[in-house]
């Protein structure tokens, strides 16, 4: 029997991020864009011309499950909103397609363990999508902490942040109970690239928030305990200039990522000292992270292999974010080691 060389894709969903997104599946080596589906009339339709007018014989279709039920599709990127994310997860995964989820993968363990049991009984293949994660300044920045020349790492911090701009206040149009709020949005990206800093799971997490009438946080920040004394800060917010970067300090230097997000051209940086009086400022290559994530996924299910970022990831990434909320509002420290 022939091996398969391309994973064929739908979307669900005409979310923003198909302006990245899209392009990738497209541009990917082992991919194939076949179907996109949108709940608005037409809104299928005008992504695809949008952000992909060269596709041919991409279906269009007005209802999601129409599109789980399409023979043709084998995975699907799944950028809905942030509480529908557990539902339509597992309801894809029934109709027997991987699932590439765009973070929050859910809004709690207990729905990202349906996920987890949901994909088991069918042998299927699930991701939760960070995709900075796959570019390799990451790489190089693991490459230079593992070398020693920073020490021991003991103090890490994330800073994400951009204007919320009207168009795109449906974020917080949603209390932090259903998914809306900047912890939720962008709050993942923070708390999961301080978990990367440190390569161990948190032990206990400190927040306060700003909220909004809806109930949502427009901006939140937060010490994460790593043990030891070993913290993690992080400030998110949706009032701030854009940003995307983290810093690690050692017991002998430090070394910052300046751009996690990287746009399509963008030049990465990043930058490394010591205290024997070493600098240094890295350009690296460019490249499309979101490209790598997609071609990283269809390798693994088109080869069997294992995902970078696997379930008990996002399990622990899920339960960091629901304390943080929990500390915010209720003034207190919040243990995940109890």
């Amino acid at each position: 029997m022939e091996i398969p060389t391309k994973l064929r894709w739908g979307i669900l969903g005409a979310a923003r991020v198909n302006e990245r997104l899209m392009p990738a599946i497209v541009e990917a080596s082992n991919s194939e864009l076949v179907a996109i589906a949108s709940r608005r009339p037409g809104a299928a339709a005008e992504t695809l011309a949008k952000y992909a007018p060269r596709q041919q014989g991409v279906r269009c279709y007005d209802q999601p499950e129409v599109l789980l039920a399409d023979d043709a599709v084998q995975a699907v990127y799944l950028p809905m909103a942030n509480h529908e994310h557990a539902e339509w997860a597992v309801r894809a995964l029934q109709a027997g397609k991987h699932v590439l989820c765009e973070k929050p993968m859910a809004l709690t363990a207990a729905d990202i363990e349906a996920i987890a049991t949901a994909a088991r009984e069918r042998g299927l293949t699930v991701m939760e999508g960070f995709m900075y994660r796959f570019h390799p300044q990451h790489a190089r920045v693991q490459e230079i902490v593992r070398s020693g020349a920073i020490g021991e790492v003991r103090y890490a911090r994330a800073s994400y942040s951009f204007m919320m701009r009207p168009a795109r206040r449906y974020r917080l149009a949603r209390d932090v109970r259903h998914g809306g709020g900047a912890m939720w949005d962008i709050g993942p990206y923070a708390v999961h690239s301080l978990r990367w800093c440190f390569e161990q799971d948190p032990v206990a997490v400190t927040a306060m928030a700003k909220y909004v009438e809806s109930g949502a946080d427009i901006a939140t920040s937060g010490v994460i305990d790593f043990g030891d004394g070993r913290r993690g800060h992080f400030d998110i917010s949706f009032e701030c200039a854009r940003r995307s970067e983290y810093e690690i300090t050692g017991t002998l230097g430090g070394v910052k990522c300046h751009t996690a997000w990287q746009n399509p051209g963008d030049i990465p940086v990043i930058s490394w000292w010591t205290e024997d009086g070493r600098q240094c400022l890295e350009q690296l290559p460019v490249a499309n992270h979101f490209r790598l994530e997609i071609e990283h996924f269809a390798d693994c299910v088109l080869n069997g292999k294992p995902p970078l970022l696997s379930l008990d990831d996002a399990r622990t990434n899920c339960r960091t974010l629901v304390a943080a909320l929990e500390s915010a509002a209720s003034g207190r420290t919040v243990r995940l080691d109890a």
